[in-house]
């Protein structure tokens, strides 16, 4: 049987529905203030995953709370089922998307995460998931710990973007573009995008701990979450599958070191990724079995990476533990 190679619509990521955005002096509408907003996100999704480690980093717990989805969507999208009675205990609501209609009663499009949500009006207020990280390292400075890292520091803000939409472009995107590809043609694109980019990565790092400067910045939050998640979901799910990543060693060394940074592998709950991708994606393994593998106890193995230099928190110091009700139970 032949290949098809026409060029038919593909997967396209859809933009943010709602960019405004919480400033330091309120000049935009929204005000940083302690308490007022909820962070509500699934532990499955890379693009939350990005702002739950923003906000580990820079010890925002206390000033802005955590919501967590249920990994396992239903026809209405995030629900809180995982939560007493099904009910977010903050907001007070089933689903994010009755948040969304708060904000909007006409809204009819996707219900994603990560969300900020105004707790007084119950209203979303921004899901704007790629500039999330980067605001709450700027406009919420002044609620930052004592010893946060600067996770966008402005030297090197232009060097960050370029490089941050380079790996949005060929690898936080690529991999979904493989996965939902319906061409041979897209994916192959797709697919060759995405290693060549892994491989001049790899490159970069194998001199360098980190990918710009000489600690962590948000650059490196971006590929992380893809990197976490790809020996579990995106190399065979998504069809990704030149190489795991154990077996690029440049890139899992430095995804293990990140791993390992406190702030950054304790917010990765590999049961919520795997489950979410292999049940929910019915159109890639309308089975829903979720496969028992890879071995993921090499996470924990050492990395050698301090030997590159580098200072994972800049002049700042690393975070404490989770809050209790954060802390997830040992994965392996």
């Amino acid at each position: 049987m032949g290949t098809d190679t026409s060029d038919k619509p593909e997967f396209k990521r859809s933009p943010s529905g709602f960019v405004d955005r919480i400033t330091a002096d309120g000049s935009e509408g929204w005000p940083v203030e302690p308490g007022r907003y909820r962070l509500v996100v699934s532990r499955a999704c890379p693009w939350a995953n990005r702002a739950m480690i923003a906000r580990r980093l820079l010890g925002l717990e206390p000033t802005l709370s955590l919501a967590v989805a249920d990994p396992i969507q239903d026809e209405r999208s995030w629900r809180f089922t995982l939560d007493p009675d099904g009910r977010d205990p903050v907001l007070g609501i089933r689903y994010l998307a009755e948040a969304y209609h708060a904000r909007d009663p006409e809204y009819t499009g996707g219900i994603s995460v990560p969300a900020i949500v105004d707790v007084p009006s119950g209203k979303l207020v921004t899901n704007d998931y790629l500039r999330i990280p980067a605001e709450l390292a700027t406009e919420w400075r002044s609620l930052h710990r004592a010893g946060a890292p600067d996770l966008y520091p402005e030297p090197l803000r232009d060097e960050i973007e370029e490089i941050s939409e380079e790996i949005f472009r060929d690898v936080n995107n690529g991999v979904y573009v493989c996965g939902f590809a319906r061409t041979q043609r897209t994916y192959e694109r797709a697919f060759t995008a995405l290693f060549d980019r892994l491989d001049a990565l790899s490159d970069r790092l194998a001199r360098r701990r980190y990918l710009v400067g000489d600690s962590i910045t948000v650059a490196d939050i971006a590929l992380f979450v893809t990197l976490v998640r790809f020996d579990a979901v995106y190399h065979g799910h998504f069809k990704c599958n030149r190489n795991k990543l154990t077996e690029m060693p440049v890139l899992w060394a430095y995804a293990r070191d990140l791993f390992q940074t406190p702030g950054i592998g304790d917010t990765v709950d590999f049961d919520h990724i795997k489950r979410h991708y292999y049940v929910v994606h019915h159109e890639i393994n309308p089975s829903g079995i979720v496969p028992l593998g890879p071995d993921l106890s090499g996470w924990l193995a050492p990395h050698g990476r301090e030997e590159l230099g580098g200072r994972p928190f800049g002049d700042g110091t690393p975070p404490g533990p989770p809050p209790e009700g954060e802390r997830l139970p040992a994965q392996f």
